[in-house]
């Protein structure tokens, strides 16, 4: 199959734009199905039929015509997906030593805790 260097060549480059355009494709897709809730159902049909009859083409007019949006939805989805991801990681740690320490104050200055009670819980919170 590979006689020479140029059909070795030929072949990286026609698998080179073949992975390229899976790329896209499954780039324009998600765009499509999961970032992008204002376009109707028939204009995502539409486009998909013309990715399968068309694929480059479309893939090119895709990118021309919506690129730019499709740049801020993924954008914004990723800036979602941090925003999750800090407060989980809020959530998952728990409250900081100060929070602790304040609460404690609350506690020792309406009288519920006693001033020994309050130095073991700040103390508590400093050390771990």
């Amino acid at each position: 199959m590979w006689d020479s260097f140029w059909d070795y060549l030929w072949s990286a480059v026609v698998i080179f734009a073949f992975i390229a355009y899976l790329i896209i494709l499954f780039n324009i897709l998600t765009d499509l199905f999961w970032r992008d809730h204002k376009t109707s159902g028939w204009i995502k049909a539409i486009w998909v039929v013309f990715l399968i009859l068309l694929p480059y083409l479309t893939a090119l007019v895709y990118l021309i015509a919506r690129g730019g949006g499709m740049a801020q939805r993924a954008r914004e989805a990723a800036f979602a997906a941090q925003r999750e991801t800090d407060d989980y990681i809020r959530q998952a740690a728990g409250r900081s030593p100060a929070q602790e320490i304040a609460d404690a104050k609350g506690l020792l200055d309406n009288g519920v805790i006693t001033e020994a009670e309050f130095d073991a819980l700040k103390a508590k919170a400093l050390s771990g």
